[in-house]
């Protein structure tokens, strides 16, 4: 019998070993490599559901414990019969676990064995958590997947202390697998650490993957690091991972870091990337970033991205949407919005068939070329 969420490969691509597949949740099938958008207070900033499924075409997007926790609270999410409902989305989540930003927090935190101690960034109340609290709150929330405890590393870190911080990690873990009270609906994903150190890498999903859990992520990547050095550590780290479960690369949204995660055999990945830089005023494109506020595009009356199929592109000018920014406007943050979580899940739709195809280092070779980057 297959549990509540599982994961079928359909195809790795003969050029890379990307893998094609699907992860099976309670709230539908999820085709990966996928990108999910991040909807951190319960709300993908200015999106409807609606909007989501029909116009980004969103499989899935990411909440944030930490945040929801302090905010509305999770005793409130679950009497309103949980997230899906609270939110109005019938497709599904994944919860993080708050271990990124609550070690975020710098001097507001206090780390132990036992959890960590910190201050409310809303109003400066103390409040402590633990793997088992964590679990209670994720639990409550009843996302489809959601993530253990973990301590995320700075980079650069010493060797040391992300020993230290790894093995806690793991034991985090261990505690989060045994205080999960919804198996049958709610998958828990490890996390593996260990910095930019290979050995400390290994012996992180070593241990995790001992765990047996449902599907496995890469924390600890892409916060600071050259790219050559966190891809360098990517493919040595998903090489030990089980080929039969989901791999998660935590906070990556970038096209260029969404294509190389893919070759490297990641399945999901997450960033609140396209919608910040929409409050900003830009929008990824084909051919680069567009900074839509700039007075380049004044009087520039072509689409976005002429190859993006999004409402915005379908429907308003470069010139239309920099005056809404200019007259600061929120329909200027919905369009770029929605343009940009649009292009990323497009990018992924492309991804999904260039591996099906074995084509897709060739892929990436055109689109870089293409987007402006200068990395083969």
């Amino acid at each position: 019998m297959k549990e509540a969420i599982w994961y079928e490969l359909l195809h790795e691509c003969k050029q890379t070993g990307a893998r094609r597949g699907r992860i099976h949740t309670p709230h539908g099938i999820i085709e990966t490599p996928v990108f999910m958008p991040v909807g951190t207070q319960a709300t993908v900033k200015s999106m409807t559901p609606e909007e989501l499924k029909e116009e980004v075409k969103a499989q899935i997007i990411l909440s944030n414990t930490y945040h929801l926790y302090l905010r509305p609270g999770h005793e409130l999410i679950k009497q309103a019969g949980g997230l899906h409902k609270f939110m109005n989305w019938d497709r599904a989540i994944l919860t993080d676990s708050g271990g990124f930003q609550v070690f975020s927090l710098g001097d507001l935190r206090t780390i132990t064995e036992e959890g960590v101690e910190f201050k409310s960034h809303l109003d400066g109340s103390r409040h402590f958590l633990s793997p088992e609290k964590v679990m209670e709150i994720e639990n409550a929330l009843g996302a489809d997947i959601i993530m253990a405890f973990d301590e995320c590393v700075e980079y650069p870190a010493e060797y040391d202390y992300t020993k230290q911080s790894m093995e806690r990690t793991t034991r985090w873990a261990i505690r989060c697998k045994e205080a999960h009270k919804n198996t049958e609906n709610q998958a828990l994903f490890g996390i593996v650490q260990g910095g930019m150190f290979k050995d400390l890498r290994e012996k992180s999903a070593k241990d995790l993957v001992a765990l047996d859990l449902p599907g496995y992520a890469v924390g600890g990547l892409s916060v600071g690091e050259p790219i050559e050095l966190m891809c360098d550590v990517l493919d040595f780290t998903t090489k030990l991972l089980p080929k039969d479960k989901p791999r998660y690369l935590m906070g990556v949204g970038t096209p260029d870091y969404l294509i190389e995660a893919a070759i490297r055999g990641i399945d999901m990945c997450d960033c609140v990337l396209p919608t910040r830089i929409a409050r900003n005023g830009t929008a990824l494109t084909s051919h680069g970033k567009v900074v839509v506020r700039n007075a380049t595009y004044e009087k520039d009356f072509s689409p976005l991205d002429e190859e993006c199929d999004c409402y915005a592109c379908k429907n308003y000018t470069r010139a239309y949407i920099r005056h809404l920014i200019k007259a600061q406007e929120i329909l200027a943050v919905r369009l770029l919005s929605i343009h940009n979580l649009r292009f990323l899940t497009k990018l992924m739709e492309r991804v999904r068939i260039e591996i099906e195809r074995d084509n897709l280092l060739n892929f990436k070779n055109e689109f870089y070329k293409k987007y402006g980057y200068t990395k083969e």
